[in-house]
Protein backbone atom coordinates (compact mmCIF):
# COMPACT_ATOMS: atom_id res chain seq x y z
CA UNK A 1 0.00 0.00 0.00
CA UNK A 2 0.84 3.06 -0.87
CA UNK A 3 2.82 5.92 1.72
CA UNK A 4 0.85 9.02 1.21
CA UNK A 5 2.60 11.67 3.22
CA UNK A 6 2.12 14.63 0.93
CA UNK A 7 0.16 18.10 1.15
CA UNK A 8 -2.67 18.30 -1.36
CA UNK A 9 -2.92 22.22 -2.44
CA UNK A 10 -6.40 22.37 -4.37
CA UNK A 11 -7.59 25.86 -5.89
CA UNK A 12 -10.55 25.10 -7.69
CA UNK A 13 -10.47 27.59 -10.73
CA UNK A 14 -12.92 26.43 -13.22
CA UNK A 15 -13.00 29.39 -15.16
CA UNK A 16 -14.13 27.42 -18.16
CA UNK A 17 -17.98 27.17 -16.35
CA UNK A 18 -19.89 29.05 -14.50
CA UNK A 19 -21.53 26.35 -11.72
CA UNK A 20 -25.30 26.23 -11.14
CA UNK A 21 -25.58 27.02 -7.27
CA UNK A 22 -28.92 25.30 -6.09
CA UNK A 23 -31.56 26.58 -3.57
CA UNK A 24 -30.10 25.16 -0.87
CA UNK A 25 -32.64 24.28 1.94
CA UNK A 26 -31.66 22.68 5.33
CA UNK A 27 -33.99 19.52 5.74
CA UNK A 28 -32.73 18.59 9.48
CA UNK A 29 -31.56 20.62 12.26
CA UNK A 30 -27.59 19.09 14.01
CA UNK A 31 -29.14 17.52 16.91
CA UNK A 32 -31.70 15.66 14.96
CA UNK A 33 -30.62 12.09 15.44
CA UNK A 34 -31.55 9.27 17.57
CA UNK A 35 -29.48 6.09 18.61
CA UNK A 36 -30.83 2.79 17.33
CA UNK A 37 -34.23 2.42 15.18
CA UNK A 38 -37.21 0.98 15.32
CA UNK A 39 -36.97 -2.36 17.16
CA UNK A 40 -33.34 -1.99 16.69
CA UNK A 41 -31.71 -0.57 20.14
CA UNK A 42 -28.68 -3.03 21.01
CA UNK A 43 -28.23 -3.94 17.43
CA UNK A 44 -24.27 -3.91 16.97
CA UNK A 45 -23.42 -2.11 14.07
CA UNK A 46 -19.90 -1.02 12.49
CA UNK A 47 -18.03 1.89 14.61
CA UNK A 48 -15.30 2.83 11.98
CA UNK A 49 -15.64 3.73 8.88
CA UNK A 50 -18.22 2.78 6.47
CA UNK A 51 -17.14 3.09 2.85
CA UNK A 52 -19.89 0.71 1.57
CA UNK A 53 -23.45 0.33 1.57
CA UNK A 54 -25.64 -2.61 -0.60
CA UNK A 55 -28.63 -4.70 0.13
CA UNK A 56 -29.15 -7.70 -1.66
CA UNK A 57 -31.94 -9.77 -2.87
CA UNK A 58 -33.30 -10.92 0.24
CA UNK A 59 -33.51 -7.45 1.69
CA UNK A 60 -30.06 -8.09 3.43
CA UNK A 61 -28.36 -4.78 4.44
CA UNK A 62 -24.40 -5.68 3.68
CA UNK A 63 -21.97 -2.91 4.76
CA UNK A 64 -18.30 -3.13 4.17
CA UNK A 65 -16.45 -1.31 7.27
CA UNK A 66 -13.13 -0.69 8.78
CA UNK A 67 -14.12 -3.02 11.78
CA UNK A 68 -15.53 -5.60 9.53
CA UNK A 69 -18.19 -6.49 6.74
CA UNK A 70 -21.69 -6.34 8.63
CA UNK A 71 -25.50 -7.77 7.41
CA UNK A 72 -28.47 -6.38 9.07
CA UNK A 73 -31.40 -8.52 8.60
CA UNK A 74 -33.67 -5.89 9.51
CA UNK A 75 -33.07 -6.28 13.54
CA UNK A 76 -29.62 -7.26 14.34
CA UNK A 77 -26.29 -6.50 12.38
CA UNK A 78 -23.49 -9.63 12.12
CA UNK A 79 -20.13 -9.00 11.71
CA UNK A 80 -19.66 -12.00 8.76
CA UNK A 81 -15.94 -11.42 8.40
CA UNK A 82 -14.57 -10.82 12.46
CA UNK A 83 -13.35 -14.74 12.35
CA UNK A 84 -11.94 -14.65 9.02
CA UNK A 85 -9.85 -11.42 8.46
CA UNK A 86 -9.11 -8.57 10.78
CA UNK A 87 -8.43 -6.43 7.32
CA UNK A 88 -10.06 -3.13 6.86
CA UNK A 89 -13.05 -3.40 4.27
CA UNK A 90 -13.84 -1.16 1.54
CA UNK A 91 -16.35 -2.44 -0.92
CA UNK A 92 -18.84 -5.00 -0.81
CA UNK A 93 -21.11 -6.49 -4.15
CA UNK A 94 -23.14 -9.35 -4.76
CA UNK A 95 -23.31 -10.85 -7.83
CA UNK A 96 -26.04 -12.01 -10.62
CA UNK A 97 -25.70 -15.14 -9.26
CA UNK A 98 -25.82 -14.57 -5.24
CA UNK A 99 -22.57 -14.41 -4.24
CA UNK A 100 -21.11 -11.86 -1.91
CA UNK A 101 -17.76 -10.34 -2.81
CA UNK A 102 -15.96 -8.11 -0.16
CA UNK A 103 -13.16 -5.76 -1.11
CA UNK A 104 -10.13 -5.04 1.67
CA UNK A 105 -7.52 -2.94 2.03
CA UNK A 106 -4.27 -5.03 2.23
CA UNK A 107 -6.10 -8.38 1.85
CA UNK A 108 -7.20 -8.59 -1.14
CA UNK A 109 -10.84 -10.02 -2.18
CA UNK A 110 -13.21 -11.66 -0.26
CA UNK A 111 -15.61 -14.29 -2.10
CA UNK A 112 -18.46 -15.73 0.02
CA UNK A 113 -21.04 -17.76 -1.68
CA UNK A 114 -23.50 -18.16 1.85
CA UNK A 115 -21.93 -20.95 3.82
CA UNK A 116 -17.29 -20.13 3.14
CA UNK A 117 -15.00 -18.09 2.08
CA UNK A 118 -12.28 -17.73 -0.96
CA UNK A 119 -9.16 -15.05 -0.77
CA UNK A 120 -8.00 -13.66 -4.19
CA UNK A 121 -4.75 -11.70 -3.93
CA UNK A 122 -2.33 -10.56 -6.21
CA UNK A 123 -0.57 -14.23 -5.71
CA UNK A 124 -3.54 -15.33 -7.59
CA UNK A 125 -3.34 -12.77 -10.55
CA UNK A 126 -5.26 -9.69 -8.89
CA UNK A 127 -3.78 -6.58 -9.98
CA UNK A 128 -3.25 -4.89 -6.22
CA UNK A 129 -4.40 -5.64 -2.67
CA UNK A 130 -6.21 -2.39 -1.63
CA UNK A 131 -9.30 -3.24 -3.73
CA UNK A 132 -11.49 0.10 -3.46
CA UNK A 133 -14.58 -0.64 -5.66
CA UNK A 134 -16.19 -4.23 -7.04
CA UNK A 135 -18.14 -3.72 -10.21
CA UNK A 136 -20.00 -6.42 -12.32
CA UNK A 137 -20.33 -5.88 -15.93
CA UNK A 138 -23.25 -6.71 -18.50
CA UNK A 139 -21.47 -10.05 -19.57
CA UNK A 140 -21.30 -11.07 -15.31
CA UNK A 141 -17.55 -10.40 -15.26
CA UNK A 142 -16.15 -9.08 -11.65
CA UNK A 143 -14.07 -6.05 -11.96
CA UNK A 144 -11.96 -4.99 -8.79
CA UNK A 145 -10.61 -1.67 -8.66
CA UNK A 146 -7.37 -1.02 -6.50
CA UNK A 147 -4.04 0.52 -5.88
CA UNK A 148 -2.22 -1.56 -8.56
CA UNK A 149 -4.88 -1.15 -11.42
CA UNK A 150 -7.82 -2.51 -12.72
CA UNK A 151 -8.74 -6.57 -13.03
CA UNK A 152 -11.63 -7.99 -14.41
CA UNK A 153 -12.14 -11.57 -13.66
CA UNK A 154 -14.48 -14.18 -15.44
CA UNK A 155 -14.67 -16.61 -12.88
CA UNK A 156 -11.35 -18.83 -14.05
CA UNK A 157 -9.24 -15.41 -14.47
CA UNK A 158 -7.97 -12.32 -13.92
CA UNK A 159 -7.11 -10.06 -16.72
CA UNK A 160 -5.77 -6.66 -15.81
CA UNK A 161 -5.37 -2.84 -16.54
CA UNK A 162 -2.89 -0.64 -15.91
CA UNK A 163 -0.97 2.62 -17.62
CA UNK A 164 0.82 0.29 -19.62
CA UNK A 165 -2.57 -1.11 -21.18
CA UNK A 166 -3.24 2.80 -21.59
CA UNK A 167 -5.64 3.19 -18.23
CA UNK A 168 -4.50 6.62 -16.82
CA UNK A 169 -3.82 6.41 -13.72
CA UNK A 170 -3.19 2.74 -11.72
CA UNK A 171 -5.17 4.21 -8.34
CA UNK A 172 -8.81 3.17 -8.82
CA UNK A 173 -11.67 4.72 -7.22
CA UNK A 174 -14.96 3.46 -9.11
CA UNK A 175 -15.43 1.40 -12.42
CA UNK A 176 -18.73 1.71 -13.95
CA UNK A 177 -20.19 -0.11 -17.59
CA UNK A 178 -22.66 2.79 -19.23
CA UNK A 179 -25.70 2.03 -21.65
CA UNK A 180 -23.11 2.05 -24.62
CA UNK A 181 -20.74 -0.69 -23.18
CA UNK A 182 -17.88 2.19 -22.27
CA UNK A 183 -16.11 1.24 -18.99
CA UNK A 184 -15.61 4.27 -17.28
CA UNK A 185 -12.61 4.63 -14.56
CA UNK A 186 -12.48 7.19 -11.71
CA UNK A 187 -8.68 7.32 -10.75
CA UNK A 188 -6.16 9.42 -8.70
CA UNK A 189 -4.98 10.66 -11.49
CA UNK A 190 -7.54 11.42 -14.96
CA UNK A 191 -11.00 10.36 -15.07
CA UNK A 192 -11.34 7.47 -18.66
CA UNK A 193 -13.29 5.40 -20.41
CA UNK A 194 -12.62 2.13 -22.42
CA UNK A 195 -14.55 1.43 -25.43
CA UNK A 196 -12.57 -2.24 -25.50
CA UNK A 197 -9.94 -1.43 -27.68
CA UNK A 198 -8.39 1.79 -26.09
CA UNK A 199 -8.84 4.15 -23.11
CA UNK A 200 -9.68 7.85 -23.45
CA UNK A 201 -8.93 10.70 -20.96
CA UNK A 202 -12.47 12.24 -20.48
CA UNK A 203 -12.36 15.97 -20.81
CA UNK A 204 -13.90 19.56 -20.88
CA UNK A 205 -12.91 21.86 -23.37
CA UNK A 206 -9.31 20.18 -22.61
CA UNK A 207 -9.22 19.92 -19.17
CA UNK A 208 -9.34 16.66 -17.59
CA UNK A 209 -11.36 15.52 -14.54
CA UNK A 210 -8.84 14.56 -11.85
CA UNK A 211 -9.16 12.35 -8.89
CA UNK A 212 -13.06 11.50 -9.58
CA UNK A 213 -14.41 9.20 -6.92
CA UNK A 214 -17.59 8.32 -8.37
CA UNK A 215 -19.59 8.00 -11.64
CA UNK A 216 -23.14 7.41 -11.92
CA UNK A 217 -25.44 7.44 -15.59
CA UNK A 218 -28.96 7.67 -14.77
CA UNK A 219 -31.77 6.55 -15.94
CA UNK A 220 -31.59 9.08 -18.48
CA UNK A 221 -28.46 8.22 -19.56
CA UNK A 222 -26.40 11.25 -18.42
CA UNK A 223 -22.98 10.57 -16.94
CA UNK A 224 -22.69 12.14 -13.46
CA UNK A 225 -19.01 12.49 -12.09
CA UNK A 226 -18.24 13.82 -8.66
CA UNK A 227 -14.91 14.20 -6.82
CA UNK A 228 -11.85 17.04 -6.88
CA UNK A 229 -13.54 18.90 -9.15
CA UNK A 230 -16.98 18.98 -7.75
CA UNK A 231 -20.28 17.83 -9.23
CA UNK A 232 -20.63 17.54 -13.02
CA UNK A 233 -23.63 16.40 -15.28
CA UNK A 234 -22.32 15.42 -18.71
CA UNK A 235 -25.53 14.70 -21.51
CA UNK A 236 -23.12 13.80 -23.93
CA UNK A 237 -22.59 17.39 -25.71
CA UNK A 238 -23.37 19.61 -22.84
CA UNK A 239 -21.74 20.00 -19.15
CA UNK A 240 -23.61 21.26 -16.43
CA UNK A 241 -21.09 21.87 -13.15
CA UNK A 242 -24.12 21.82 -10.35
CA UNK A 243 -20.83 22.27 -7.07
CA UNK A 244 -17.81 23.25 -6.81
CA UNK A 245 -17.04 21.21 -3.59
CA UNK A 246 -15.31 17.98 -3.35
CA UNK A 247 -17.86 15.29 -3.62
CA UNK A 248 -17.31 11.91 -2.70
CA UNK A 249 -20.46 9.84 -3.77
CA UNK A 250 -23.29 9.85 -6.12
CA UNK A 251 -26.61 7.79 -6.03
CA UNK A 252 -29.74 8.45 -8.06
CA UNK A 253 -32.91 7.15 -6.30
CA UNK A 254 -35.85 5.21 -7.92
CA UNK A 255 -37.62 9.03 -8.13
CA UNK A 256 -34.61 10.18 -10.14
CA UNK A 257 -33.34 12.16 -6.94
CA UNK A 258 -29.77 12.95 -7.24
CA UNK A 259 -27.99 12.00 -3.76
CA UNK A 260 -24.52 12.78 -2.98
CA UNK A 261 -22.11 13.22 0.07
CA UNK A 262 -19.87 16.58 0.09
CA UNK A 263 -17.56 18.70 1.87
CA UNK A 264 -18.40 21.84 2.64
CA UNK A 265 -15.71 24.40 2.75
CA UNK A 266 -18.09 26.66 5.72
CA UNK A 267 -18.64 29.14 2.89
CA UNK A 268 -15.09 30.01 2.14
CA UNK A 269 -12.80 28.78 -0.91
CA UNK A 270 -10.86 25.46 -1.15
CA UNK A 271 -7.50 26.32 -0.06
CA UNK A 272 -5.34 23.30 1.27
CA UNK A 273 -6.18 19.87 1.97
CA UNK A 274 -4.51 16.81 3.77
CA UNK A 275 -4.56 13.06 2.75
CA UNK A 276 -6.09 11.17 6.27
CA UNK A 277 -4.51 7.86 6.29
CA UNK A 278 -7.03 6.77 8.72
CA UNK A 279 -9.81 7.50 6.07
CA UNK A 280 -7.41 6.08 3.34
CA UNK A 281 -9.62 7.51 0.09
CA UNK A 282 -10.62 10.16 1.60
CA UNK A 283 -9.63 14.03 1.79
CA UNK A 284 -10.58 15.99 4.79
CA UNK A 285 -10.57 19.11 5.85
CA UNK A 286 -9.59 20.50 9.14
CA UNK A 287 -12.31 23.78 8.02
CA UNK A 288 -14.80 21.61 6.41
CA UNK A 289 -17.87 19.93 7.28
CA UNK A 290 -19.58 16.67 5.30
CA UNK A 291 -23.41 16.98 3.86
CA UNK A 292 -25.80 14.28 2.58
CA UNK A 293 -27.63 16.16 -0.31
CA UNK A 294 -30.58 15.46 -2.43
CA UNK A 295 -30.52 17.42 -5.71
CA UNK A 296 -34.53 17.24 -6.69
CA UNK A 297 -35.45 15.49 -9.96
CA UNK A 298 -37.81 18.08 -10.76
CA UNK A 299 -35.77 21.13 -10.56
CA UNK A 300 -32.46 19.29 -12.39
CA UNK A 301 -32.88 20.96 -15.68
CA UNK A 302 -33.01 24.66 -13.90
CA UNK A 303 -30.56 27.44 -13.60
CA UNK A 304 -31.38 27.04 -9.82
CA UNK A 305 -31.59 23.49 -8.92
CA UNK A 306 -33.47 22.71 -5.58
CA UNK A 307 -30.60 21.30 -3.26
CA UNK A 308 -31.91 19.68 0.30
CA UNK A 309 -28.85 19.44 3.07
CA UNK A 310 -29.04 16.70 5.33
CA UNK A 311 -26.84 17.52 7.94
CA UNK A 312 -26.02 14.56 10.35
CA UNK A 313 -23.92 15.21 13.60
CA UNK A 314 -20.21 14.20 12.39
CA UNK A 315 -18.00 13.95 9.53
CA UNK A 316 -16.91 12.51 6.42
CA UNK A 317 -20.26 10.58 3.96
CA UNK A 318 -19.33 7.81 2.46
CA UNK A 319 -21.63 5.32 0.47
CA UNK A 320 -25.24 6.01 0.03
CA UNK A 321 -28.11 3.47 -0.19
CA UNK A 322 -32.09 3.56 -0.89
CA UNK A 323 -33.00 0.57 0.80
CA UNK A 324 -36.44 -1.35 -0.68
CA UNK A 325 -38.32 0.45 2.24
CA UNK A 326 -37.23 3.94 0.82
CA UNK A 327 -34.99 4.75 3.63
CA UNK A 328 -31.34 6.00 2.95
CA UNK A 329 -28.49 4.32 4.46
CA UNK A 330 -25.12 6.61 3.90
CA UNK A 331 -22.07 5.30 5.69
CA UNK A 332 -19.68 8.18 8.04
CA UNK A 333 -16.54 7.92 9.43
CA UNK A 334 -18.38 6.45 12.85
CA UNK A 335 -20.45 3.68 11.24
CA UNK A 336 -23.89 3.59 9.65
CA UNK A 337 -26.44 5.78 9.81
CA UNK A 338 -30.45 5.65 7.98
CA UNK A 339 -32.70 8.43 6.97
CA UNK A 340 -36.44 8.06 7.54
CA UNK A 341 -37.36 11.52 5.79
CA UNK A 342 -37.45 12.94 9.11
CA UNK A 343 -35.19 11.75 11.11
CA UNK A 344 -31.16 10.09 11.15
CA UNK A 345 -31.01 7.12 12.97
CA UNK A 346 -27.44 5.80 14.78
CA UNK A 347 -26.54 1.79 14.43
CA UNK A 348 -23.26 2.61 15.68
CA UNK A 349 -21.70 0.30 17.78
CA UNK A 350 -20.70 2.55 20.89
CA UNK A 351 -16.93 2.40 21.74
CA UNK A 352 -16.38 1.88 25.77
Amino acid sequence: MKNYSSIYALLLTLVFCTPCRGQVKTDLPKDNIKAGARSVINSAGPSQIARNIIQDKKGNIWVAAFDGIFRYDGKTFTNITSKVSSARFFSVLEDGNGNLWFGSIGSGVYYYDGKSFKNFTTRDGLAGNDVTCIYEDKAGNIWFGTGGGASRYDGKSFRNFTTKSGLSDNDINLIIEDKTGKFWFGTRGNACFYDGKKFTVFTYKGKPFTNVRSIIEDKKGNIWLGGFDGLWRCNGSTFTNFSRNFVGYIYEDKKGNIWTSSEKANGQDWALYRFDEKALNGFVSAKSQWALSRYDERSLSNKKPTVTEIKPNHGMICGILEANDGRIWFGASDGVYCYDGSNIASFNRKKK
